[in-house]
């Protein structure tokens, strides 16, 4: 070897100790490591495999009881739902839970798709019941909550008997029984990996990419008769995730709204208004207008005549229920008792920006 590649050969490895040094030197001044329980808290997705499932139980029976508590006003009490959340139980039969292969999901007949039709993973529903729900306090359900409500879905779906126990122990014997578990493809390779279809994954998609049209901008949209038909949909969202619903109230592909010039208002009103954003309460509830429930200056209209309209509200907040506004029925809200009366006595006195 030449003298020239030699001495290239030097500095190129000069260079990498220089750069393994540098990587190495620790930045002060910026952050800090998160520490132990700061990772466990955020780490709580269950893989379809069941790494990272929790220990703990919870029959049928239990799941019933949490059911009716904290899930049946959205979902119904046999988890049909109502005209605003999509059924979750429902077109699966025990010949299902035999095959694995949910046999309504081809019959065009069939009214709709449920969750447990579709659903190919128990983990799926473990997971997602215990980081989302319920809708007004996600991650606020135990392990054995989660087992229960969990146990107690399969059961309305007649996969389990009334009298199992779910637990982490016999969740992979269960997976053998959902209704629709081969039901799902791996032949798109889009996950690789050992017993996970396709080792390569198919990025050239040729039997897709013939006769296109060019310049398509793919986005999604709300139909203008639609728009507005629950409400701006920007102020509906929970305060948890990054979802930021568009201005309802506005022509699609209009500029935003300008910020109306602030009111000098008492800092009471405005805590209560945050109150009842940080409570979730403004995503079925307007100020003015109806959403899903009653706008709140429609409530205060409607109590204005009782001498203990705070006092009922807090009642009716801390409680819940159905059957005066609408079909739709309103969870019971879990706030502090000093909150639920801070907000009662806000929409008392006719919601005050």
């Amino acid at each position: 070897m030449s003298s020239f590649p030699k001495r290239l050969l030097a500095l190129a490895g000069v260079a990498w100790c220089a750069a393994v040094a540098a990587q190495s030197v620790a930045i002060t001044g910026i952050g800090r490591p998160a520490t132990a329980a700061e990772l466990a808290a955020w780490d709580i997705d269950v893989r379809a495999d069941f790494k990272g499932l929790p220990k703990g139980s919870g029959t049928v029976a239990q799941g019933m009881e949490l059911w009716e508590a904290k899930c049946a006003s959205c979902h119904g009490v046999f988890g049909e739902s109502n005209q605003f959340f999509a059924p979750l139980v429902g077109g699966t039969t025990k010949d299902d839970v035999k095959t694995g292969r949910v046999a309504r999901l081809l019959d065009p007949a069939y009214p709709g798709r449920t969750t447990l039709m579709k659903l190919a993973t128990v983990s799926t529903l473990w997971d997602y019941i215990h980081r989302a729900m319920p809708w007004n306090a996600p991650k606020t359900l135990k392990p054995d909550e989660v087992y229960a409500l969990t146990a107690f879905l399969l059961h309305l779906g007649e996969v389990l008997p009334e009298t199992f126990t779910l637990s982490d122990a016999n969740i992979a014997q269960v997976q053998g029984m959902m209704p629709n578990r081969n039901g799902m493809t791996t032949a798109h390779g889009l996950w690789p990996g050992p017993g996970m279809g396709n080792a390569k994954p198919d990025v050239k998609a040729v039997a897709c990419m013939t006769n296109c049209a060019g310049n398509i901008t793919v986005a999604s949209y709300i139909p203008d008769h639609a728009r507005n038909a629950h409400g701006n949909l920007a102020e509906q969202n929970r305060s948890v995730g990054a979802q930021h619903g568009a201005d309802t109230t506005r022509p699609s592909g209009a500029p935003p709204a300008a910020a109306a010039p602030e009111k000098a208002a008492p800092d009471s009103n405005a805590a209560a208004e945050a109150l009842a954003r940080k409570l979730n309460c403004l995503t079925c509830h307007g100020v003015d207008n109806k959403i899903v429930g009653p706008g709140f200056r429609q409530v205060a209209k409607k109590y204005a005549a009782r001498s203990d309209t705070a006092a009922y509200l807090a009642q009716k907040i801390r409680a819940g229920g159905s059957g005066v506004w609408g079909q739709v029925p309103m969870p019971p809200q879990t706030a502090s008792p000093e909150e639920v009366k801070t907000l009662a006595q806000w929409i008392a006195d006719g919601a005050t920006p």
